[in-house]
């Protein structure tokens, strides 16, 4: 998963868990992310502000030193809607549905799908396996990037509609208007 703004920033919300620290029976963990973590969300996001975010995950550890976290993230966030310019407050409910495997084996496992994607007609798109880096898994950072897919790059409020100013082109304003005066000036000197 990518994020909008990947420079140098830290991750603003952070939940880590060691991946050889997970019981068999796997564990379950509820995230509430403080204000400071929205403030600094909200500000990698370019919102006007997030009201409120939690997430909860259940993490089992699978074969082969896979893991498999499933939840959901809630949010409330602050925007503005590209239309009237009016603040509005949106819903966020996403779910999250990933597997993570060693370093070693995602990046494997990713050229391998790379290489199957060279067929004409590719039977159906999978997703390598999310990275688990120095033996961690970021639930906090997975939240976040959860959220920020979610987000609606184009927010409006309920029931405004765009309606653009449409104008009868002027047939005189045209890309060879320029060259037809140039002609129509050339048969008057003749």
């Amino acid at each position: 998963m990518s994020r909008p703004n990947t420079g140098s920033e830290p991750d603003p919300w952070r939940a880590p868990i060691i991946v050889a620290q997970i019981p068999e029976a796997g564990l379950h963990r509820e995230l509430e992310a403080s204000a400071g973590e929205r403030q600094a969300m909200a500000g990698l996001a370019g919102l006007r502000e997030i009201l409120s975010a939690h997430a909860s995950f259940d993490v089992v550890p699978k074969s082969g030193g896979r893991v498999q976290v499933t939840g959901l993230v809630r949010a409330r966030v602050g925007q503005t809607c590209v239309v009237t310019l009016d603040p509005i407050e949106s819903e966020i409910d996403e779910e999250v549905d990933l597997t993570f495997a060693p370093e070693a084996e995602a990046r494997r496992l990713a050229d391998l799908i790379e290489e199957g994607q060279d067929d004409e007609e590719p039977p159906e798109v999978i997703d390598p396996p999310e990275a688990i880096v120095n033996g961690i898994i970021d639930l906090g950072r997975l939240a976040t990037d959860a959220l920020f897919l979610a987000i609606d790059p184009y927010p409006r409020k309920p029931g405004v509609v765009f309606e653009a100013e449409v104008t009868a082109p002027d047939p005189e304003d045209h890309p060879f208007a320029v060259l037809k005066a140039l002609q129509d000036g050339k048969k008057k000197g003749e």
